[in-house]
């Protein structure tokens, strides 16, 4: 795997510290193994949804949790004291924790367990300051009209 010098862009920038820390932590291998598998799918411009394959856990098993800019969902199994003698064990039924990092403005709508499949509604609010808007650009006469109010006062 390689591994990317960021210190011209430390450098060179100011206040882009968590971008940098991301595509820092971004190829480095991810400590779940890729369990439980997810999909993450893009609805429109500011919807999207996470859906994570969790057959075998139920509401009460599972956690979502988000704090800050991380999404962690955890998957818990309920003890049992029933001992079971497996001649095969496809399903993998082990606790699990799979985080993901969210950008800003982006927050956590919904979750639903339907069919195994736990669905995350996710959605991208972006605040009004910070949403383009039109500039209108004046004329010289309300320029004139500016500058005389300006100098009767």
């Amino acid at each position: 795997m390689r591994s990317f010098d960021l210190t011209p862009l430390y450098r060179n920038s100011v206040g882009f510290d968590r971008l940098f820390d991301l595509l820092d932590s971004a190829g480095k291998l991810d400590a779940g193994g890729g369990y439980p598998p997810y999909n993450i799918e893009r609805l429109d411009e500011d919807n999207y949804r996470i859906t994570l394959a969790v057959a075998g856990f139920s509401e009460d098993e599972l956690d979502i949790e988000v704090q800050e800019d991380t999404l962690t969902v955890t998957g818990k199994r309920a003890e049992t004291d029933e001992q079971k003698t497996y001649l095969y064990q496809g399903i993998a039924g082990r606790s699990f924790e799979r985080r993901f990092r969210l950008a800003d403005h982006v927050r956590v709508e919904g979750a639903s367990l339907v069919n195994g499949l736990l669905n995350i509604e996710l959605k991208r609010e972006i605040p009004e300051a910070k949403k383009p808007r039109k500039i209108a650009i004046g004329g010289e006469q309300d320029k004139v009209q500016v500058l005389k109010s300006q100098n009767a006062a």
